[in-house]
């Protein structure tokens, strides 16, 4: 193998190496400020997720903020939090936002912004963004009691 094609190849795999991680994002649970929920087991968090949980023990209602299921971003929260594929997830919602088109159990947005912007403006709104997207408009969530970016963390992307 000649010193070009010994280079070339390093390259590609370099540039292979560095999609694939930039894909694996770290994602966090954020929450609504007013909201009294800072930490949330991993069942309650799937229940939350599925529409399973409608009101906070403060009563306040519950509205799961995300991605949609097809964006890249959601490969981890679909195969950790969801367990099942993105044709059954998209089934879920809907049957989960049927009749409820004032107050949807689940919301879709097109971007980690819009997701912060609605979970900061809804009470009782919870949704998972990139952790780079985090402001101080919302509040974070612990997950069985870890923060993003903790050894352990279910949404952690790597």
């Amino acid at each position: 193998m000649t010193l070009f094609h010994q280079r070339a190849l390093r390259v590609f795999v370099m540039v292979l190496l560095g999609t694939s991680l930039a894909a694996a994002r770290d994602l966090a649970l954020v929450s609504n400020k007013t909201n009294s929920v800072n930490s949330i087991g991993i069942a309650d968090l799937v229940k939350v997720c599925k529409a399973q949980t409608d009101r906070w023990p403060d009563g306040k209602p519950v509205i799961f903020i995300m991605r949609a299921p097809s964006t890249p971003e959601m490969k981890l929260v679909l195969e950790k939090v969801y367990a099942m594929s993105e044709r059954e997830a998209n089934d879920l919602i809907a049957s989960a936002n049927h009749g409820r088109t004032g107050h949807p159990a689940i919301m879709l947005v097109s971007s980690d912004d819009e997701l912060v912007d609605r979970v900061a403006a809804i009470p009782g709104a919870v949704g998972v963004v990139d952790v780079y997207a985090i402001n101080s408009s919302v509040a974070v969530v612990k997950i069985a009691g870890k923060l993003p970016l903790e050894p352990g963390y279910l949404l952690h992307g790597n």
